[in-house]
């Protein structure tokens, strides 16, 4: 069995879209002691333009993350959480391949 190229590009883009998410949320509560949310855009000023490409990098884990607490807490049914699965998919996969693009940019 063997894959196309543009599939297996496909799923780098999705696989490192997922571990950067999960990574930049991860160094973010590292290093302010404080969890990835998107409520970080409501702060204001430039705190809040700062976060913005934190929330935008990290959005897949933090998607996924407020649906699994929305499912376990709330009782939130399984077609939500498959469509928020499928959302921070599509989502990581872009992600993926911004990180890829700018990787080949740098010559990495």
């Amino acid at each position: 069995m063997s894959f196309q190229p543009s599939a297996v590009e496909a799923l780098q883009s999705l696989f490192l879209g997922f571990a950067f998410a999960g990574l930049l949320a991860s160094a973010f509560e590292l290093f302010t002691e404080r969890r990835a949310d998107f409520k970080l855009l409501q702060a204001g000023g430039i705190a809040a333009v700062a976060s913005v490409p934190v929330v935008i990098f990290s959005a897949p884990v933090l998607i996924l993350r407020n649906m699994m607490r929305g499912r376990q807490g709330d009782g939130r049914p399984l077609s939500v959480l498959m469509l928020a699965g499928l959302t921070a998919g599509v989502w990581s996969l872009v992600s993926g391949r911004v990180v890829l693009d700018l990787l080949h940019l740098l010559g990495a």
